[in-house]
């Protein structure tokens, strides 16, 4: 099964119900060589379900002393369509090395993404 690191809403039990219809399972990491911002959310959907007008997101920096606390969850591979629904453009999903050693789907700034 795919795993998914959220730094942000994703771990949020309402927006869990709403986007996957359960509560996921994981386990505290943290994302290397990133740092986080904020970015403003325009669409109502997305809002109306996390509740908040402006979202988490990150860039990577290069650094591996920078790091980003989140969560990593496993999920199936409908599940991952599911989040990919429920993120605005302004984020694209990559896969990241996270602190723990564990390779993870992440979503990232898509202005600093790279292309493929």
């Amino acid at each position: 099964m795919p795993l998914l690191f959220s730094y942000g809403t994703l771990r949020q039990e309402n927006v869990q119900l709403t986007t996957f219809g359960r509560l996921l399972v994981g386990n505290e990491d943290a994302l290397v060589g990133f740092e986080q911002s904020m970015v403003k959310i325009d669409d109502e959907e997305v809002v109306a379900t996390s509740g908040k007008t402006h979202h988490p997101i990150v860039k990577s920096t290069g650094n591996a002393e920078d790091r980003v606390p989140g969560t990593v969850f496993e999920v199936s591979d409908s599940e991952l369509a599911h989040a990919d629904a429920y993120e605005v453009a302004a984020y694209k999903r990559v896969s990241a090395k996270l602190a723990s050693g564990k390779q993870a789907w992440v979503y990232v700034d898509a202005r600093f993404a790279p292309r493929g």
